[in-house]
């Protein structure tokens, strides 16, 4: 008996009993839709963060401070400025970055979620777009002067003029601090303008931030190295200059933008392996069902192999026969499976924009994974399948043809 032979004896004995064979293969079809449905999401969800980080560009870099108290070493702006005049190959910019927590009014309406920075005219590259991915909509940016002379003008997200300017805020004035701020500049729309979102947002000239905070120094930067290829050197000239102050690492963390990529990537590489290992449990359990059936079809089909081993069929046809048919019954699962993952992942394109209006995420099932699902759903009904093929093949035929 040849394959094909095998495959349409395997279907015919799969429609006898419909019901149960779809009962077979509900744990291969939940095992394989689950994985098709977490790999499509993971795919999807590092892909987004891939697009944020070119968004931030390949040549950032962050400097994060520890400043500890009673210590009195430490670097100012302009230490970290010396390394962009002193390094012009390597740094093509930097900005301090302060986060400042103030009240924030206009009229007799405070704005108690808005996000306040601190920052220089670096934050700004020459495309338009800041550091965080946003693109300047309307005015000017903080400049040079701003910050060295401590000017009280401020750059306000999209949400924040629209709430408190009704569209139209240049020019206009907006407290902070308990200060009066004018608005020189607007974001376009980043987010969902939403009190809190990216669009709730305020830029001020870093001095002015750090003067309004009671703050002496900036404890994070965010340099601009020269191109791509240098952004590994451009860390290391800052590490050096860091250590040759503090001279311990527990001060400062310095990391490329690349580097932060390559962690997040690790990070969710490994969480989609844990999730994609639970959901591979329903397809241990359907293994086991597709066992347990088989054993049952050959303890019905006793007599039959009696019959056919009688007539001469070799251990190995009847071997065959019963793998062919266990692994049809996983196949049509995996299948089966398959399609629930991609209907799934459609709807869930679907569904999603609902609760994540600030990015966008495309679960897209890719074709290793669903090669790769489709496999392992075969693999599993030869594995589970074969025991009780043996069994069925290594049977006696005077003794099963004596079966009733």
């Amino acid at each position: 008996m040849n394959f094909g032979q095998s495959f349409r004896l395997a279907l015919k004995s799969l429609m006898t009993s419909k019901m149960r064979a779809l009962l077979t293969m509900l744990g291969i079809i939940i095992g394989v839709g689950a994985v098709i449905v977490i790999t499509s999401l993971g795919n999807g969800m590092q892909n987004m963060m891939n697009e944020q980080f070119e968004k931030l560009g390949a040549n950032l870099v962050q400097v994060q401070l520890f400043m500890y108290g009673g210590d009195s070493r430490s670097v100012d702006p302009d230490d970290m400025y010396e390394l962009v005049d002193k390094y012009p190959q390597y740094i093509s910019g930097v900005t301090p970055y302060v986060s400042a927590q103030l009240a924030v009014r206009q009229g007799s309406e405070d704005f108690e979620r808005t996000s306040i920075y601190g920052v220089g005219e670096t934050f700004l590259n020459e495309r338009g777009a800041t550091m965080s991915g946003q693109n300047l909509g309307k005015g000017r940016f903080i400049s040079y002067i701003d910050a060295a002379r401590y000017q009280n003008v401020c750059v306000i997200g999209a949400y924040l003029e629209e709430e408190a300017f009704q569209g139209d805020a240049l020019g206009k004035q907006l407290s902070i601090g308990g200060e009066h701020f004018t608005v020189i500049g607007v974001l376009e729309k980043n987010s969902d303008m939403s009190e809190g979102s990216g669009d709730d947002i305020i830029y001020l000239p870093y001095t002015t931030a750090l003067r309004l905070s009671g703050s002496a120094d900036a404890s994070m930067y965010m340099f601009t190295s020269t191109s791509k290829d240098t952004a590994a050197t451009a860390k290391g000239i800052i590490e050096n200059r860091l250590y040759k102050t503090f001279q311990s690492s527990d001060y400062y963390f310095v990391m490329t933008s690349a580097e932060m990529m390559d962690a997040m990537n690790a990070m969710m590489g490994t969480m989609m392996a844990v999730l994609v290992a639970i959901a591979a449990i329903s397809l241990l359990v359907g293994g086991i069902g597709i066992m347990n059936i088989m054993l049952v079809s050959v303890t019905e089909r006793t007599r039959e192999i009696g019959i056919r081993k009688a007539l001469g069929a070799k251990e190995r046809t009847i071997l065959a026969q019963f793998v062919v048919e266990a692994a049809t019954t996983s196949a049509l699962g995996g299948v089966l499976g398959i399609a629930l993952g991609y209907a799934v992942s459609m709807a869930a394109n679907k569904v999603l924009p609902m609760f994540m209006t600030d990015t966008t995420v495309t679960v897209s099932p890719s074709f290793n994974s669903i090669v790769v699902a489709f496999g392992i759903s075969v693999g599993i009904g030869v594995l589970f399948g074969y025991l009780p093929a043996r069994r069925a093949a290594r049977l006696n035929p005077i003794e099963a043809l004596r079966y009733d």
